[in-house]
């Protein structure tokens, strides 16, 4: 995995769904809609995805006060459905671009991802990032489950 400076933040999860299911939730506009905010009340009207190396990824998820928060990024490694990699920009904070990298593996009847989030610029922004991401795998167990 890449490194492109600044703070890393390190998530392995296991999900129990087979690797194609969560591998296409991270790359279907649909499936990301339905589990990628960062509160399980949230939800994300805009999920925009161009899956090709050079393609483009928008988020866009919003609180319940209806305060939006967009992000947005360049696939750089798709491999499904083992690899998956791009730069992720926030909207509010465009010039500490980020790379996400994932790793999914298939065990016995579940799927373990290893998410490596680089180039995080703080560790309050690392630390907030931290629990945005496993609300959002919470959300991802979820939805892989319904």
């Amino acid at each position: 995995m890449t490194d492109p400076g600044g703070l890393v933040l390190r998530i392995e999860r296991t999900f129990d769904a087979p690797i194609d299911t969560v591998f296409d939730a991270w790359t279907s506009e649909e499936v990301l809609r339905r589990w990628l905010h960062a509160a399980a009340d949230w939800d994300t009207p805009v999920a925009e995805v161009d899956l090709r190396v050079g393609g483009t990824v928008r988020v866009v998820m919003r609180d319940t006060e209806g305060e939006q928060r967009g992000a947005h990024g360049e696939y750089t490694v798709i491999e499904a459905p083992h690899r998956l990699a791009f730069t992720w920009v926030w909207d509010h904070d465009p010039d500490n671009p980020q790379m996400i990298e994932l790793e999914f593996s298939e065990r016995e009847g579940g799927t373990t991802v290893l998410m490596v989030n680089s180039g995080i610029p703080t560790d309050p922004i690392r630390d907030g990032q931290r629990g945005g991401w496993h609300r959002c795998y919470d959300n991802l167990d979820r939805a892989l489950t319904t």
